[in-house]
């Protein structure tokens, strides 16, 4: 099955510093991984930037502005928290990476394929409406799930997130509206601190947190018994993935213990619900994933399986 793959060079220019652990090499291990001939399948594209309109569906303009006015001379870099910062080419990867989610929605949605794998950064999952976090500038997975219903009048979008840390931005910005729905699995305790069980919005967020330490049998116990039902029952006509991949064994930043058979089971079943509810439409972004050798495997894995499902 073809899978349309969005990626831009901006993406490497965005540089938060010496030693972060969410740098450009990420990235170019991820594109390194699927530049080989078992991908060759893949319909390649660039990534556009997202327009103002379609970031401010999820973000104060006031917020909107400010980040796009961060442009720090080449050799600076201005520090946003304490993990999080931007140097000359911070705004326009972020506008990048949520323009990759946007085009992957009108793609799916318009029919031309039926999955999209989206290797941007910086990440989203973090970012809240008013407020950058965790590496995140804006809200990729948000920004796609907002124009799903205001560009092509889909009345009912989830966003499933299968990173180790939990997607407080995307849950701050579902909470309030039973028309969008979340379901994370992820470490606690853990960074942010949030995504407990009894975190349910409007009934529209489940969260399923593992304890550290936690292995693939547990990571795929949580997705059968709890999120991938409460996600057939909210029956989607779009799903979005958060495919963070620092749940890996080797991940330096958190403890669980999943392996890339995880991933690719859950890529699986998630096809499988996207086939029943929503036409096979869904859209994959990168989100974490921190240990170069397990990422490039990791994302290799869930491409893959996108590919075959």
């Amino acid at each position: 099955m073809s899978v349309l793959l969005f990626s831009h060079r901006a993406c490497l220019h965005h540089d938060m510093g010496p030693h972060h652990p969410e740098c450009p090499d990420r990235l170019r291990a991820v594109l390194r991984a699927l530049d080989s001939e078992e991908f060759s399948d893949l319909i390649r594209d660039e990534a556009p930037e997202a327009t103002v309109e379609q970031l401010t569906r999820v973000h104060p303009a006031q917020y909107v502005d400010a980040i796009l006015g961060i442009r720090p001379e080449p050799d600076d870099i201005v520090q946003l928290d304490a993990d999080t910062a931007m140097n000359w080419g911070s705004a326009e990867a972020a506008l990048r990476a949520a323009g990759a989610a946007v085009a992957g929605v009108d793609a799916v949605c318009r029919g031309e394929v039926r999955r999209v794998f989206c290797a941007t950064r910086p990440p989203g999952h973090h970012a809240e409406p008013g407020r950058p976090m965790g590496f995140c500038l804006f809200a990729n997975a948000a920004v796609a799930a907002r124009h799903a219903q205001a560009a092509h009048g889909l009345t009912r979008v989830a966003v499933v997130d299968f990173d180790v840390h939990h997607g407080n931005g995307t849950q701050a910005c579902f909470e309030a509206d039973g028309t969008l729905f979340y379901a994370s699995s992820h470490q606690s305790p853990c960074y942010p601190g949030t995504g407990e069980a009894n975190e349910t919005g409007v009934g529209n967020i489940v969260n399923a947190p593992l304890p550290p330490g936690a292995d693939g049998a547990a990571f795929r116990a949580a997705w059968r018994d709890i999120l991938l039902p409460a996600l057939d029952r909210f029956a989607p006509e779009l799903l979005v993935i958060s495919a963070g991949f620092d749940a890996h064994a080797r991940d330096p930043l958190a403890q669980l213990r999943v392996r890339e058979a995880d991933f690719a089971w859950l890529t699986e079943e998630l096809c499988h619900l996207a086939d029943r509810h929503c036409g096979g439409r869904l859209v994959s972004l990168l989100e974490g994933g921190y240990d170069l050798d397990a990422l490039a495997s990791s994302a290799a894995t869930h491409v893959r399986a996108l590919m075959r499902s």
